[in-house]
């Protein structure tokens, strides 16, 4: 089972019939639609959902048939002072990433956006982090982002160079003991790639 987010809510795909309830409730992939589960997500009532198919192959088929895949690569750069980077955007505390080019490798792609979005630079990997997924919408149709995460390290003491055409606020290097407050309006899903080195 993964979770994959939608505005902060969790869509947990399984191959278990869970507990449900009001506000957990279960749609059976093979008779729902795009529509109803959507419909459902929007719902105040609604604190997220299970998409369930007992088949994990079928369960997966069943979701990428309602929202394509799109891969996306980022970081989780930590400064050789302690400090780590975050960006802010669309009013939200972020890690940054973006789309993998074609037949670009997913690390080379994680280290380009890092840098084309934060003008940081000598970033070196040192580890891959959980994947990420949460929907978006693009071209008026909803679209489940996977995203690649890495822990880079660097020594940068450079300018931080927002990038201002994909809606980037600021750049900041952040204290770790600073990070939970950060956490109050933060993406759901960085919190996991986060969690797992601080």
């Amino acid at each position: 089972m993964y979770k994959v987010f939608y505005n902060q809510k969790p869509i947990l795909l399984t191959t278990e019939c869970n507990e449900v309830s009001d506000d957990y409730p279960l749609f059976f992939a093979k008779y729902t639609t795009v529509e109803s589960l959507l419909k459902a997500l929007k719902s105040k009532r609604v604190s997220g959902l299970y998409f369930y198919h007992p088949n994990r192959e079928k369960l997966e088929k069943h979701f990428l048939k309602f929202f394509p895949k799109v891969e996306a690569a980022g970081g989780f750069v930590a400064h050789q002072d302690g400090r780590f980077l975050f960006i802010y955007r669309n009013d939200k505390w972020d890690l940054p990433k973006g789309k993998i080019q074609k037949k670009e490798v997913l690390y080379e792609g994680a280290i380009r956006e890092v840098i084309e979005e934060t003008g940081v630079a000598d970033l070196i990997i040192s580890k891959a982090l959980p994947t990420t997924y949460h929907l978006y919408k693009a071209s008026g149709r909803f679209k489940l982002k996977l995203t690649h995460w890495f822990l880079m390290k660097t020594n940068y003491g450079g300018p931080l160079i927002p990038q201002i055409e994909e809606n980037i606020q600021k750049v900041k290097w952040v204290a770790k003991d600073d990070i939970p407050a950060l956490f109050d309006n933060a993406y759901e899903n960085i919190k996991i790639v986060v969690n797992e080195v601080i």
